[in-house]
């Protein structure tokens, strides 16, 4: 009971805790491009490559797999890469990577570049932004932001030998379904609004990477739309009839939306996540703060089906890979039909 009280109490503390499209690119390290060939070489795990407890089958004219999936977060969530500390060497070769996926698929860099670096942060730290232009000569002028966190908190107290947080829940998910996201619409070219793909840096020391990029955006009067952010989706809800939950549920139609557009209910509302106000602790929230439209977080952490917040426990093996490429199959339906509706339709309450 006490340790439960601590988890939950711990988790208030929780900030997880003129634009242009430009054609270049940058140069990736050999590193990141020779793991991204080997991309079908499904790391080791405890169990089925699924997930143990995973129904999903996600072998049937489905876009994500559980194999790719596995493959993403096996570099993602590695030992190599020291748990991605703001600024460090381990979260530089995940950026490397992230850029390296961007430039196969045909996202193109926001800026100049694909990384938005943070002038004020003490050593170099950066989001990094891509976008898919939208196909119609219109709606292509509104976009729609999709986003992930991809630093997490490093090396932390040994533990039973271990000092590595590998953040595989918190956030190599969330970055995992972003990357399959950009790869299905980078390809796809479905999108009648434009796409903007963003990992954050620096959630964990207090949302400053959206914060930094929200404000940016909002000077150069971006027409946003909404945002739809991702964060801690790799294990199944326990006992829930609907596929992830919605922070800040009761403030927007969004679940209604997404629930529309997917062939079962996809969003739903989770009262902890209400009641710990979630809404306020991840990278949705300073995009609401700064432009005022729908901005929120899609979220698979009920606060009973993982035990491994910011521990060296966060790793590969309490990930359920085929729930992962589930969610990321439902979501493409959901985010196509959002970003192609005729008028904005997903607004706050």
């Amino acid at each position: 009971m006490k340790k439960s009280f601590l988890f939950l109490a711990g988790m208030l503390a929780l900030s997880c805790g003129s634009s242009k499209i430009d054609e270049s690119v940058t140069l990736q390290s050999e590193e990141a491009v020779k793991f991204d060939r080997s991309l079908m070489e499904v790391p080791k795990k405890a169990g089925d490559v699924n997930g143990i407890g995973s129904a999903v089958n996600t072998s049937q004219n489905q876009f994500a797999s559980a194999e790719k999936v596995g493959a993403i977060m096996g570099f993602l969530a590695s030992d190599e890469l020291q748990g991605r500390d703001t600024g460090s060497e381990g979260i530089e070769k995940a950026a490397e990577f992230i850029e390296n996926t961007f430039s196969k698929n045909n996202i193109k860099p926001y800026f100049e570049t694909y990384r938005d670096n943070l002038p004020d942060y003490e050593i170099t730290a950066f989001n990094i932004v891509g976008v898919v232009e939208g196909n119609d000569p219109e709606l292509k002028n509104e976009f729609v932001i999709i986003g992930a966190h991809y630093d997490h908190i490093g090396l932390i107290a040994e533990e039973n030998g271990d000092k590595i947080a590998n953040g595989a829940n918190d956030n190599a998910t969330g970055t995992t379904t972003v990357l399959e996201l950009a790869r299905y619409f980078g390809t796809a070219n479905t999108n009648k609004r434009s796409i903007m793909f963003v990992l954050f840096t620096a959630e964990e020391k207090g949302l400053l990477g959206s914060k930094h990029l929200s404000q940016k955006l909002k000077e150069e009067n971006l027409n946003l739309y909404a945002m739809i952010n991702y964060e801690m989706v790799g294990v199944p809800l326990v006992g829930k009839d609907y596929l992830a939950y919605l922070t800040g549920f009761e403030e927007s139609n969004m679940a209604e939306v997404a629930n529309r557009y997917a062939d079962e209910t996809y969003a739903g509302f989770l009262p902890k996540a209400k009641e710990f106000n979630l809404f306020k602790r991840s990278d949705n929230y300073p995009f609401h703060e700064a432009f005022g439209v729908p901005s929120q977080t899609f979220s698979t952490f009920d606060f009973t089906n993982f035990n491994h917040y910011h521990k060296v426990g966060d790793e590969l093996s309490e990930m359920d890979f085929g729930h992962m490429a589930n969610l990321i199959n439902k979501s493409i339906p959901v985010i196509e039909g959002v970003v192609n509706a005729p008028t904005k339709e997903i607004k706050y309450n």
